[in-house]
């Protein structure tokens, strides 16, 4: 029989893999999901990121990138079994008094998915596509309840990540290849 799973993908970790290990391919996210599932079936892939940064008033340039990706976040809406969860964009002041951009929200709403339907005994496996230690209390968690938690990354995921979940898979070309987006 087979497990029933819940995908969890970090958009902007997955956009960072894509751009800098396949020189930017587009992936069809439908394809994807099946892809990673192993023939395991799909309760929900959740797609986590947030809109990009819009001043106050939005120049010409932030409403073009802002509505981009809007319809892409409105494309994922339309799959089968996807959820985007949004977080903001906060604009912050660096250290050497340039502009830098922190997405906020983002990471917790993945944890909190991750743990409620593991504590609810909804999935036997989770599979998280990403790449950042701030996940380990929410896998800690997760396979506390029982699920198993396999990790898709690209080439330098967080080594306590790596270290935290049952299984790993690389990235590879071969997988970019089975998924590409045809226009």
């Amino acid at each position: 029989m087979a497990d029933r799973i819940a995908i969890f993908i970090d958009g902007a970790y997955l956009d960072f893999v894509l751009k800098e290990e396949f020189k930017g391919a587009r992936v069809d996210y439908a394809k994807l999901s099946d892809a990673i599932a192993q023939g395991d079936t799909i309760l929900r892939t959740h797609y986590y990121d947030c809109p990009p940064y819009q001043g106050n008033p939005p120049t010409d340039d932030e409403k073009t990138r802002y509505a981009n990706r809007r319809r892409f976040f409105t494309y994922l809406e339309r799959l089968p079994r996807y959820t985007v969860r949004l977080g903001i964009l906060a604009k912050r002041t660096g250290y050497d008094g340039r502009p830098r951009f922190e997405q906020k929200r983002v990471d917790i709403l993945l944890g909190v998915d991750l743990v409620q339907l593991a504590a609810k005994g909804q999935i036997q496996q989770a599979i998280l596509l990403a790449g950042d230690s701030d996940f380990i209390p929410a896998v800690a968690a997760a396979k506390s309840e029982g699920v198993l938690v396999r990790l898709y990354h690209g080439a330098n995921p967080h080594t306590d990540l790596w270290q935290e979940v049952d299984d790993r898979v690389r990235i590879n070309q071969e997988l970019i290849d089975s998924v590409l987006h045809v226009p």
